[in-house]
């Protein structure tokens, strides 16, 4: 007969479900030992996407705008303002490849506007600016592959 453990630690979920709701993530996996735990939400998007967005064709690197990309440097006034992605997914700066991108360096946004798209899963996630301002660097190239807490637009 097994002697696993049964009992779940109660406050390591409430302390995952606390994760789900300060980042905005549908759901959170843990392994501690043999302790698989996973914790989602199904709630309804605010901001859905109706239709599928298709990858993006490559880009030669000629073609690809200047300032795509700018590195900040950790602590950096920029670095306190960047937008940083939520999940781990795929950045993409327009709705589809042939379309203009959601927002361009210069431009003036408001709280609540989409800046880009991640792709996670098979889901397109609209990231809406948390601030209204203007858009001092774009971090990311279109189609590029992002990580959880990845600085992506800073917006002065």
């Amino acid at each position: 007969m097994s002697t696993k453990k049964t009992d779940v630690d109660q406050q390591l979920i409430r302390d995952l479900a606390g994760i789900l709701n300060d980042t905005n993530l549908s759901e959170i996996e843990v392994e501690l030992g043999d302790l698989k735990l996973r914790v989602a939400r199904h709630a309804t998007p605010v901001h859905a996407i109706a239709q599928a967005v298709p990858a993006p064709l490559p880009v030669p690197a000629a073609a690809a705008p200047a300032a795509a990309a700018v590195p900040v440097a950790a602590g950096s006034e920029a670095s306190k303002n960047a937008v940083t992605s939520p999940m781990v997914g795929t950045a993409y700066l327009a709705p589809s490849p042939d379309a203009k991108p959601f927002v361009e360096i210069g431009q003036t946004v408001r709280e609540g506007q989409t800046l880009l798209i991640i792709e996670a899963m098979k889901t397109m996630n609209q990231i809406p600016s948390p601030r209204s301002g203007v858009v001092t660097a774009i971090l990311v190239e279109d189609a590029q592959p992002v990580e959880y807490g990845m600085p992506l637009i800073v917006i002065d």
